[in-house]
């Protein structure tokens, strides 16, 4: 991307947008050196990897085009029901992604204060931001599509080039649907509590989904969420004609349906920059505040300090909760997501088993001890102080514990 900016005006539209997504893929660079390949074989053994495994990736989407290629594609009804529900379910993923991509944008990325006091309209840095928002939820679906469909399309079905534009309708309309909730909640609930509330929101959104497929699946007994959902879609007679059949359409090559979803994604995509401009504004000023209820009297509080090792610790330990309370609610929602456990023991209305239920408590008692112990160790802020501490480590870990 660099050659492509040197050759753009500094400050302009396009020039911000590939300076944002340069940024998205290099933080898709730094996530996998901080993987397990990375963390065991190096940056560069990770960069290696990930590149012959992108080529082999491309290499079966070549392969599969070209046992493809003098065979035609029929469309069947059922292509753009299933189309439909996909649609449905990346857009959810995406909109979660986007949410919390708004909330490192106002108030962790600290490029704003920069790009607010250059000579560059406010809107265009909206917009860009938005675009790059778009791009980092697109990222992981583009690397896992493209290698297949382009070349398929690319030989002999040309129709699949409509993937593309649906993929890209979904990233924008998520873009801008995740700024506008993100704002929406700032405003709402104010900065001190808004990084909080966005994170819990999107982890909803991400999980509503699933919860609600895995609802209907055991409700309706007929098979696995995906089923359930493809068959009360077609019930419904959505996914084949209507708006409900324009992702369907558009998939699989139809020039005024990639038209209307494309251009309806657009206008949402700029009109939220438009609209959220002075939202985004109030929304990034009161990110930098730093508000607190308790008034400073000049004297220490009796409350800051405990007798014994272990009510300081627990006291230090549920502070941090307290002040950041969204770590406590990711743990809580991995218990959430193992609901379609109790949906198979109780659900159905037979007798619970008792080796599904012995199953299902040791799993939520080890997903709660990994994360409470992720979050004593993993998570300490102030490492260098419990180190030079008069106290052995020994007691200090089993403090925490």
């Amino acid at each position: 991307m660099n050659w492509a900016m040197r050759r753009m005006r500094p400050g302009s539209f396009a020039w911000l947008a590939l300076h944002e997504l340069r940024l998205a893929t290099r933080s898709s660079r730094r996530a996998g050196r901080r993987g397990l390949i990375g963390r065991i074989g190096g940056a560069g053994a990770a960069q290696i990897i990930g590149a012959l495994l992108a080529l082999a990736w491309l290499a079966l989407g070549c392969t599969i085009a070209w046992a493809l290629r003098d065979t035609p594609i029929p469309i069947l009804p059922e292509m753009r029901v299933a189309t439909l529900g996909i649609s449905i379910v990346a857009l959810t993923f995406m909109t979660a992604q986007a949410m919390i991509g708004s909330q490192r944008t106002l108030y962790e990325n600290g490029d704003l204060a920069l790009l607010f006091s250059a000579p560059i309209p406010e809107r265009t840095v909206l917009l860009a931001k938005l675009l790059g928002i778009a791009g980092t939820v697109a990222l992981t679906y583009t690397v896992l599509l493209l290698p297949i469909i382009v070349p398929v399309a690319a030989l002999g079905h040309p129709q699949l080039f409509g993937l593309v534009a649906l993929l890209a309708a979904l990233a924008l309309a998520a873009a801008a649907i995740g700024l506008g909730l993100t704002l929406t909640i700032a405003t709402l609930v104010g900065p001190r509590a808004a990084r909080t509330v966005g994170q819990i929101m999107a982890a909803l959104v991400g999980g509503a989904i699933f919860l609600g497929s895995q609802m209907l699946s055991h409700a309706d007994r007929k098979g696995g969420a995906a089923v359930v959902l493809f068959e009360r879609l077609r019930a419904n007679g959505l996914g084949t004609e209507g708006v409900t059949g324009l992702p369907g359409h558009a998939a699989f090559g139809d020039p005024l349906a990639i038209v209307i979803l494309l251009g309806g994604a657009l206008l949402l995509f700029v009109g939220a920059g438009a609209t959220l401009q002075r939202l985004f504004l109030s929304g990034y000023q009161d990110g930098g505040t730093r508000l607190s209820r308790a008034k400073p009297t000049g004297r220490a509080s009796g409350r800051l300090f405990h007798a014994g090792l272990t009510r300081a610790v627990f006291a230090k330990e549920w502070r941090l909760l307290v002040r950041d309370p969204a770590l406590a609610f990711q743990i809580v929602l991995r218990l959430v997501y193992m609901a379609p456990l109790l949906f198979v023991a109780f659900g159905r209305g037979n007798t619970p088993i008792p080796a599904v239920l012995a199953f299902g408590s040791v799993l939520i008692a080890s997903q709660l001890v990994g994360s409470f112990a992720w979050l004593a160790v993993s998570a300490e802020d102030s490492p260098d102080l419990l180190a030079v501490a008069p106290v052995a480590k020994d007691e200090i870990d089993v403090a925490k514990l």
